[in-house]
């Protein structure tokens, strides 16, 4: 399995741990303790924050900002300038007027479920989920956890249909039962108003 491959202009902490075949560009900075994994791309200008954990075939695009404590698994999409926060309420310096260090405020970081992708200039709030397959478009803001297979859209971001696996709308199909037209697999809605989600069989 070929090593990993860092550019001379990557910032690159020897204390973060990047997977074989991994690929980290110019002036992208992965922190300490970050780990990726096997076959990822890290995009020129890209940051890694301490501790995130990134799994394996995840591209952050160009300039794409992940904050710590995040979690994206396998599979994941960022896209250019699109921004992981992981501060709800942030401030530059405390009520006495004192520069607030990492200690002085509790990270919260989001999490990007298997094979999900975050569209450019998208932005996720800190502690929101991604879930799995799930597509943000470009320049949305997501406030509130996306279901799995969803599409959103906006700011706020807010669910316009749902996406298959291949990452292409669904077509309805009848019965609660919707189709990708690229695969040809078969999805299934369950709940109702905001408990609304998708389900995909024997996976």
């Amino acid at each position: 399995m070929d090593e990993a491959r860092i550019l001379a202009s990557a910032d690159v902490d020897e204390r973060a741990k990047i997977g074989a075949g991994t690929t980290v560009w110019h002036l992208a900075q992965v922190r300490e303790d970050a780990i990726l994994g096997e076959d990822c791309v890290v995009g020129r200008g890209a940051y890694v924050g301490p501790g995130v954990r990134i799994g394996d075939r995840v591209k952050l695009q160009n300039h794409a900002l992940v904050y710590e404590p995040a979690v994206l698994e396998d599979g994941v999409f960022v896209g250019p300038a699109a921004v992981l926060t992981n501060d709800p309420f942030p401030r530059s310096a405390d009520v006495a007027g004192v520069l607030k260090r990492p200690g002085d405020w509790a990270a919260l970081g989001v999490t990007v479920r298997e094979g999900a992708s975050i569209g450019a200039r998208a932005v996720v709030v800190a502690g929101r989920t991604v879930g799995r397959y799930a597509l943000v478009g470009a320049g949305a803001v997501v406030t509130r956890d996306v279901p799995d297979f969803a599409l959103v859209v906006g700011s706020p971001a807010r669910r316009i249909g749902w996406v298959g696996r291949a990452g292409e709308p669904l077509e309805e199909a009848g019965g609660g039962r919707w189709r990708c037209p690229r695969t040809g697999e078969e999805y299934r809605e369950a709940g109702g108003g905001d408990e609304r989600r998708l389900i995909l069989p024997n996976r």
